[in-house]
């Protein structure tokens, strides 16, 4: 028997925007109710659009996790921003987000005006990690946000705290279509396991390493297959690329400690990730100035 169509039901897309670190995938990730989308506390941490799916009873909100909106200095630059600005007219709500503990800047505005050419898709503007701020500085924050444009709702919010993420959850929901839900299985995210365990790997190389670094790194899973003989093993063969030979010793580190490291927490990551014990081997090779290079750009998933 087929299951009638709840007509109050509401299904569909919500993307979060902002300049880069301003903790849009740390939200995501904290009304997903799990880690889809890596963190860290290095600008520009995201490069794709990994979506999340938020399951309710009475909806289904697919969030879209969009890499940080700048004035790019790099091919790979324009092609993040130029992600971003597409996905602003595929989605039924906008999230802008702002953080609490920030002044507002140029890069808001240069958003903020972005945003306003949108006509047709509701703007909520996101003031997150208000626990880093005092009530005071939230308050201030949430009237400067008023003034800089016009918005469907001004909600304040934290990640890391978990509040008023509901209300959030609410105020994008509100705005979706009713809909029969997208996603029937029940997954927190439609991302390729082999992104995922690549996010991973780039995520424990960006901790600790130097400011001019993370841009310059990029992780392709070349291959996860079952280890022959074994169910309860998995290998994953990954390349990291750098730009430069000096960067290649930086993460390499002494002695190749470093690189052991990052090895060690990917690992214990992609395991809770997949559920099964791994065997990563990891290498690492230069790719001279790829974030300038169209050629290099394709064969590291950076399409046009």
């Amino acid at each position: 028997m087929i299951e009638p169509i709840d007509k109050e039901f509401r299904a569909g897309f919500a993307c979060f925007v902002g300049r880069p670190n301003v903790g849009k995938s740390t939200l995501m990730n904290a009304l997903v109710g799990t880690k889809v989308a890596i963190t860290s506390s290095k600008p520009q941490t995201t490069r794709r659009a990994i979506r999340g799916i938020v399951h309710r009873p009475e909806a289904q909100l697919v969030i879209v996790d969009t890499p940080g909106l700048h004035r790019p200095r790099t091919l790979l630059g324009e092609r993040l921003d130029s992600l971003v600005l597409s996905t602003l007219t595929e989605v039924d709500v906008i999230g802008f987000c702002l953080p609490a503990n920030e002044p507002i800047g140029k890069g808001d505005r240069f958003i903020a005006e972005k945003l306003a050419a949108v006509k047709k898709t509701p703007v909520i503007a996101v003031v997150t990690k208000c626990d880093l701020a005092s009530r005071e500085q939230v308050a201030k924050q949430l009237m400067a946000v008023s003034q800089l444009s016009e918005f469907a709702e001004i909600v304040p919010v934290s990640a890391k705290a978990g509040e008023q993420l509901d209300i959030l959850g609410d105020l994008l929901i509100e705005r979706l279509p009713h809909s029969p839900p997208l996603y029937v299985g029940g997954e927190l995210t439609d991302e390729p396991e082999q992104v995922l365990v690549g996010e991973l790997i780039r995520e424990a190389v960006l901790e600790g390493v130097r400011d001019e670094l993370p841009h310059s790194i990029a992780v392709v899973v070349e291959e996860m297959k079952p280890r022959e003989g074994r169910d309860d093993l998995l290998d994953v063969y990954a390349f990291m690329f750098v730009e430069r030979p000096s960067q290649k010793a930086i993460v390499i580190g002494h002695q190749g400690e470093r690189l052991k490291d990052v090895g060690t927490r990917a690992r214990k990551q992609i395991e809770a990730l997949l559920g099964t014990r791994v065997y990563l081997d990891l290498r690492i090779k230069v790719a001279k100035d790829w974030q300038r290079d169209p050629k290099q750009l394709r064969r590291l998933g950076f399409y046009d």
